[in-house]
């Protein structure tokens, strides 16, 4: 599982790697005198593009991929906004929100916990309720205590907003992936002494922090992948 953690997480590295690239080409045109790049800056919205594809791309759930598909939406209409397309007011806009963020309530209440293909392993009829996560916190802050034998994984969102799991009183059977997304937010997770971390994330202004105590052995193992843009991932026990 380490390898296809991996290898999941190139292509989002590549879009992101050549976001930046292409900035700093313009911001170098710019120094030189070739392009005025100055009125592109203007055009900031796009990076909400550049978060939702990244989101889109790692998520493994029904919620996560509509935040991603929201946070792409954001950022075009914007975008459009500013090259005079299309003209949406702020009254118009925090309706629209409301609406978006009922719907994902009301879709992820009615599809419940799904298995994560790819990253998790599908559950069976043994495992309880909180052996696969999916935590997401927009504008507002959570916190969970999880208690299983047999952890698999899931998947953590944090939008303006903050995600706290305490999975001190689980154990892991083997190996489990947590996939988290902290945009302008931060996520905070609790593992028990006996479990190796291994971080996977990359960060955009931000940052992650493992504060745990190495374990004896690697029987255990959480690996954390994902993005904290503007935001951050602490692990502790």
């Amino acid at each position: 599982m380490k390898n296809e953690s991996g290898s999941r997480s190139v292509p989002g590295q590549i879009i992101l790697g050549g976001f930046v690239i292409a900035i700093g080409v313009l911001f170098l045109l710019d120094n030189l005198d070739i392009l005025d790049f100055h009125h592109a800056i203007g055009f900031w919205p796009v990076v909400f593009v550049v978060m939702g594809v990244l989101k889109l791309r790692d998520s493994t759930s029904t919620n996560g991929k509509l935040i991603g598909a929201a946070l792409i939406g954001v950022g075009i209409m914007m975008t459009l906004k500013r090259l005079g397309f299309l003209y949406v007011s702020w009254h118009t806009m925090w309706p629209l929100m409301l609406i978006a963020l009922g719907g994902a309530v009301v879709l992820k209440a009615v599809t419940g916990r799904r298995a994560m293909a790819g990253s998790v392993p599908l559950k069976d009829k043994n495992d309880d309720s909180d052996s696969i996560v999916d935590v997401t916190a927009i504008l507002g802050g959570f916190e969970r205590r999880i208690t299983t034998p047999n952890f698999r994984g899931g998947e953590v969102t944090a939008v303006m907003g903050g995600c706290e799991l305490d999975m001190r009183g689980s154990s892991i059977q083997g190996e489990a992936v947590i996939n988290v997304f902290a945009a302008m937010g931060g996520i905070t997770i609790k593992v028990p002494p006996d479990w190796a971390v291994i971080l996977h994330g990359t960060p955009i202004l931000g940052g992650f922090d493992e504060k745990t105590i190495a374990p004896p052995d690697n029987a255990k193992r959480l690996i954390i992948k994902g993005y904290a843009i503007m935001g951050g991932v602490e692990v502790r026990n």
